[in-house]
């Protein structure tokens, strides 16, 4: 007989007496949970986490004492335990939101109604995609890298960026850092839920000068914009520098970073600097490597300086990035890439 699979231990976040009874209703509904406290502000959460580890901390965002923001910022730092967001109202909460996936927390989601059967849905999926997060994941088919310094390259530069957990914030801090009339243009790939994307893109524009918007099938890359994926299908180069979408290989996670490095590395002609920043798994290891081995820069986010080390590491680990660098020296390096001969 086959035995049972570990219960996968949930923590409880929230100041509102009915949204945890709901939740803690909703849990006890399905096998192979156990909710193993309530916790009712931030600095509560903190110490249980401390104490009596999770695997995935529900965390609501507006909270007395300690709001979600900083609760996720502590628990990330000094425990093992995934933090999903869990809020009555994304739209109202959205800079906290993001501010608190910048802080770690792998994703958000919106307060289970008692009988909404596509919200809790969505609640359970989402942890599960926590739990799938949490292991390595699954590398795409290798590509054949485009020819190094050799082959004739346009003047045109790209900056190419990839991130998950704690992206919003260290993706913040890039554009910011870097001047927006630099003669390059970006492109990102942040894991990012479907529903929330066009929010994260909205907000990531408001924390710089550099126009931001969602990257469009075709698009060329302008020097002076940033192109963000979204998060219904991958992004990819194709021939002619051009991006297109594409819906394979169909990971947890869209758009995979993986996927828009390789391409990329197949399909990009012209000058190109790529960083993998922050985030859990290993997401965009085997695309940078393929970057560098066609002869272009890439660059690790160091670990001093990521809510979670997870990506960078994995790059690290099979010599993906030529260089491991502090988040306020990326911004330089790129600077310095983008007015480079």
């Amino acid at each position: 007989m086959k035995p049972p699979s570990r219960h996968l231990k949930l923590g409880l976040v929230n100041d509102n007496a009915v949204s945890c009874e709901a939740i803690r209703r909703l849990v006890a509904t399905r096998d192979g949970y156990q909710l193993l406290w309530t916790a009712y502000d931030g600095a509560e959460a903190v110490e249980y986490c401390r104490t009596n580890p999770p695997d995935v901390v529900l965390m609501d965002v507006v909270m007395p004492r300690m709001d979600g923001v900083e609760a996720t910022r502590e628990i990330v730092a000094t425990t093992e335990c995934a933090v999903l967001l869990v809020t009555w109202s994304i739209p109202r909460n959205t800079s906290k939101v993001f501010e608190a996936m910048g802080a770690g927390a792998l994703d958000v989601v919106t307060t289970p109604s008692m009988g909404n059967l596509e919200e809790i849905d969505t609640f359970f999926r989402k942890i599960e995609q926590i739990k799938t997060l949490r292991a390595p994941m699954a590398m795409p088919p290798r590509v054949q890298a485009a020819a190094p310094a050799t082959e004739a390259r346009s003047a045109q530069k790209l900056i190419l960026l990839g991130a998950s957990a704690g992206g919003p914030a260290a993706l913040a801090e890039i554009l910011s850092g870097l001047d927006a009339t630099l003669p390059t243009g970006i492109v990102i790939a942040q894991h990012m839920d479907v529903r929330f994307g066009d929010d994260f893109i909205s907000w990531l524009g408001d924390q710089t000068a550099w126009p931001v918007r969602k990257a469009q099938a075709g698009d060329a890359v302008t020097n002076g914009l940033v192109l963000v994926a979204g998060a219904e299908h991958h992004l990819v180069f194709r021939p002619g520098n051009r991006l297109h979408f594409t819906d394979q290989p169909a990971f947890a996670y869209i758009p995979s970073v993986n996927v828009l490095f390789s391409s990329a590395a197949e399909h990009w002609k012209g000058s190109l600097a790529a960083a993998l920043l922050t985030g859990m798994g290993s997401d965009g290891a085997e695309g940078l490597k393929q970057l560098r081995q066609a002869g272009h820069l890439t660059i690790a986010q160091d670990e001093a300086s990521c809510a979670l080390f997870g990506m960078p590491k994995a790059a690290a680990a099979i010599g993906a990035a030529r260089e491991i660098l502090p988040l306020n020296r990326i911004v330089d390096r790129l600077a310095g890439f983008s007015l480079s001969n």
